[in-house]
């Protein structure tokens, strides 16, 4: 699978995982909504792999200013994934931390689309990297 083909993919399934964790979580149906979060993790990681693949075949510091942007969002936010898991494991214990966990899964969640919207940004502003044989 290409760098392409497989970031798009899995970006993709991941927004979709996204929505399906959004809506279950909700719904307060946790026995879908945790293993939906594992698997969308999963994908996010997968996501990640792809996404630097396909940063290895362009130019990404001849698109300018975003790139650096895009990667300090991009790891804010992955790093930000940890609070509404933490978050979410309290919840667990004491149901009074659901409003705190949903607010926070919306920060973050606001925090990936705009990593999504600023990384299609700074790939369609690189240029390809020259052919290596």
């Amino acid at each position: 699978m290409t760098p392409t083909v497989g970031f798009l993919l899995f970006l993709t399934l991941t927004l979709a995982g996204l929505g399906g964790v959004f809506y279950t979580g909700m719904r307060a149906q946790r026995r879908r909504h945790i293993p939906l979060v594992i698997v969308t993790v999963g994908l996010l990681a997968t996501t990640i792999y792809f996404a630097e693949r396909l940063g290895e075949g362009l130019l990404t510091k001849q698109a300018g200013w975003i790139t650096p942007v895009h990667l300090t969002i991009a790891k804010v936010t992955t790093v930000s994934y940890l609070i509404p898991l933490v978050t979410g494991v309290l919840t667990l214990r004491d149901a009074r931390r659901r409003k705190l966990h949903g607010r926070i899964a919306w920060i973050v969640l606001t925090m990936t689309l705009l990593t999504a919207a600023t990384g299609i940004w700074m790939v369609m502003a690189s240029p390809p990297a020259p052919a290596t044989s």
